[in-house]
């Protein structure tokens, strides 16, 4: 893990993804990925190796076992932070609907935007708008973060 970590590198790298087609459970950047693939990814590119790999999983396997798995992953690997108390490089977790588990994850870019893969489209970058910002359930920061 590289003590040299900036907020600048996750971001720059999170760019980096951007067109990339959303293929689920991929994790290759200009090949395909999906948004859990978008952070595992970036992690390869700035830490190492991934510390676990998350097996296969179907598009509602979060809604089937009723778990935060995403989010338990997260905080194994990951600095938990309050949901709304992050930053640009930090990863963020979504939940469709109040009681369903998160499912969804994104790497802020700024306080008001990220990069993120879903359905249907390539990676790219939006603005966190008040949809976005009413289902935030989680956010991480990476570890070794430097500032």
């Amino acid at each position: 893990m590289s003590a040299s970590l900036t907020r600048d590198h996750i971001v720059a790298s999170a760019r980096g993804w951007i067109g990339t087609p959303y293929r689920h459970q991929a994790s290759l950047r200009g090949v395909g990925c999906d948004c859990l693939g978008l952070v595992r990814g970036v992690w390869r590119e700035l830490i190492g190796p991934e510390p676990e790999t998350p097996g296969p999983y179907g598009a509602d396997w979060a809604e089937a076992s009723g778990l935060e798995r995403l989010a338990e992953a997260g905080a194994r690997h990951f600095t938990p932070l309050s949901a709304f108390d992050f930053a640009a490089g930090d990863v963020l977790l979504f939940r469709w609907r109040e009681g369903l588990p998160a499912k969804h994850a994104a790497i802020a870019t700024s306080p008001t935007s990220m990069v993120h893969a879903h359905d249907g489209a390539c990676v790219c970058e939006v603005q966190i708008g008040s949809q976005w910002l009413q289902r935030i359930a989680f956010a991480f920061r990476f570890p070794g973060l430097a500032d």
